[in-house]
C-alpha cells in the first residue's frame, strides 16, 4: 500500500483543487490522509482519494461541504464515479428541487429558487426571476434581498471547491442584462451629474451596474465608465464632463489605493462629492472629504441629494 500512497500535492493536482482546500476538508470534515509511515508525512491512499473525489464532485454540483463529506465518509472503498453518482441520486431524492444548491443564508424562497436555476445553468429561469423581482421590488431591494445572497453563495462555494466559474459567469451576464434593461426603461432627463467608475485594475463591475440601475430608477442621470479605469483616464473624464459626484468602486484591498481618490481632488473641475464604494476601501485610510457609503441604498441617497441640491441652486 505504501507505494500507492500519494502526497497532498499529487492529490490536489488529480482533483483540480488547491492544497489548502485539502487541508480544509481534512480539518473540518475529517477527510485526510490515512497512510502513515513513521518519520514521514501522512500520505493519501486510493481509498482516501476516492472519498475526496466524491467530495469534489458533490460540492461542485451544489451539495453543501458538510453533507458531501458525510456521503464521502460513508463510502470509504467505493469507486469515485459510482459513489458520487449514488450520493447525488440519494441527495436528490432526499431534497425537493434536486438537492442542495448555492447557500443563500437567510434569504427567502426567491433567492433559493434563483440559486437552483443558477446551478441548472437555466438562463431563462434566472432572467425571469430577476425581472420579476425588479418589477415588484425595485433595484435596491432586489440587489440586497435576492442577488447579493446568491452571488455571495456562488463566491463561497467557489472558495471551497474552486468550481462554479461557469455559474458565476452566467448569473453575472443575466444580472447585467437585467440592469441594462432597467436603465433603458428609465431614461433620465438633464445632463449626467454622477460619474461611475471602477478603481484602477478593478474588474468586478456588477455592483456598480446595480448602482447605475438604481440611479436610473430614481431619475438621476449618470455616466458609467465601467471596469479597470486608470486614474489618469478618470481625471480626464472629470475634466471633460465636470460631474458633481464621482463614485469609485473597489471590490478588493488590492485595487483600493487611496492615492486614486486623493488625485481626484486635484483634478480640474473638482467634484463636489467623492464616494469610495465597495468592501475594498478601508475607512481609516480614506482621504479627508471622501464618503464611504455603507450600502447601495445609501449610495443612491447621496447621489439623489447631490442632484437635488444642484437643482435647487440652479432653478429653471
Amino acid at each position: 500500500m505504501a507505494d500507492e500512497a500519494l502526497s497532498a500535492g499529487v492529490v490536489a493536482r488529480r482533483l483540480g483543487v488547491a492544497v489548502t482546500t485539502l487541508r480544509t476538508w481534512h480539518q473540518r470534515y475529517g477527510l485526510g490522509p490515512s497512510e502513515h509511515v513513521p518519520g514521514h508525512h501522512r500520505r493519501y491512499t486510493p481509498a482516501d482519494l476516492a472519498r475526496l473525489e466524491i467530495m469534489r464532485r458533490l460540492t461542485a454540483e451544489g451539495v453543501s461541504p458538510a453533507e458531501a463529506a458525510r456521503w464521502a465518509r460513508q463510502a470509504p472503498d467505493a469507486v469515485p464515479v459510482e459513489a458520487a453518482s449514488t450520493a447525488r441520486t440519494r441527495v436528490a431524492a432526499a431534497r425537493d428541487g434536486g438537492g442542495t444548491t448555492i447557500p443563500v443564508g437567510r434569504a427567502g424562497p426567491a433567492a433559493r429558487g434563483l440559486a437552483r436555476a443558477a446551478m441548472r445553468l437555466d438562463s431563462v429561469a434566472i432572467s425571469d426571476a430577476i425581472a420579476r423581482a425588479l418589477a415588484a421590488d425595485g433595484v435596491v431591494t432586489t440587489w440586497d434581498g435576492l442577488l447579493r445572497p446568491v452571488l455571495a453563495g456562488i463566491g463561497e462555494r467557489h472558495a471551497a471547491t474552486a468550481g462554479l466559474i461557469e455559474v458565476e459567469h452566467l448569473v453575472s451576464r443575466c444580472v447585467s442584462e437585467a440592469f441594462a434593461t432597467v436603465a433603458r426603461s428609465h431614461p433620465a432627463t438633464g445632463s449626467p451629474r454622477i460619474l461611475l467608475s471602477c478603481a484602477d485594475e478593478e474588474q468586478h463591475s456588477l455592483p456598480l451596474e446595480a448602482l447605475a440601475a438604481a440611479l436610473a430608477e430614481a431619475g438621476v442621470a449618470y455616466r458609467m465608465l465601467g471596469a479597470r479605469v486608470p486614474v489618469a483616464a478618470l481625471i480626464e473624464a472629470i475634466r471633460r464632463t465636470g460631474p458633481a459626484a464621482v463614485v469609485v468602486w473597489s471590490h478588493t484591498r488590492a485595487t483600493a489605493d487611496p492615492a486614486q481618490l486623493t488625485a481626484l481632488f486635484a483634478a480640474p473641475r473638482r467634484p463636489l462629492l467623492v464616494l469610495a464604494a465597495g468592501p475594498g476601501w478601508r475607512a481609516d485610510l480614506l482621504p479627508a472629504g471622501v464618503v464611504r457609503p455603507v450600502d447601495l441604498a445609501e449610495a443612491v441617497s447621496l447621489a439623489v441629494a447631490v442632484r437635488d441640491s444642484l437643482d435647487q441652486a440652479t432653478p429653471d
